[in-house]
């Protein structure tokens, strides 16, 4: 699928479940325009949760995880994303922050985060899945739409073409 977010929100933005999420992101990855059907994760600095996700085979889906918006830790790094693109997902919206930044901005995929650290996170196996996780002001559910381009990230109760 083509699109842009800008006409995404021209064509569709008076229609009831359309958020436009705030510009609190970086983008990284070489895939910088992706889409797809939200996973969500709530997990506060333990990644266990988001490998156990990113192992799945998938198609056509975007992972989203609300980690409380820390800058302590990483919650994803080069091999996690490489998991990410060999089970097919299409990108990441993390909550928080990644590392090896340089090695990610090579691979195709797409993910947004607040920033980077160096630091990994813990693996408790804390977290939850699949719940509604709220951020940038925008609602994010399980199975809703996520677009994101270089414009922001949007985000859609239907299919929008």
């Amino acid at each position: 699928m083509t699109f842009t977010t800008a006409n995404l929100c021209d064509d569709h933005s008076g229609e009831d479940y359309f958020q436009i999420a705030e510009s609190a992101f970086i983008s990284y990855g070489a895939k910088p325009v992706f889409s797809g059907q939200i996973t969500t994760l709530k997990t506060f600095e333990d990644n266990a949760l988001v490998r156990s996700v990113l192992e799945e085979k998938v198609e056509n889906r975007v992972l989203v995880i609300d980690s409380g918006g820390s800058h302590r830790c990483a919650l994803v790094d080069n091999n996690m994303a490489m998991l990410a693109i060999n089970n097919g997902w299409q990108g990441i919206i993390i909550y928080g922050c990644l590392r090896d930044a340089a090695l990610i901005n090579k691979l195709p995929i797409g993910i947004r985060a607040l920033h980077t650290h160096p630091l990994q996170s813990h693996k408790k196996g804390n977290g939850d899945r699949d719940l509604l996780v709220s951020f940038a002001g925008v609602n994010f559910k399980k199975d809703h739409f996520l677009y994101a381009d270089m414009d922001g990230i949007i985000v859609s109760a239907s299919l929008l073409s």
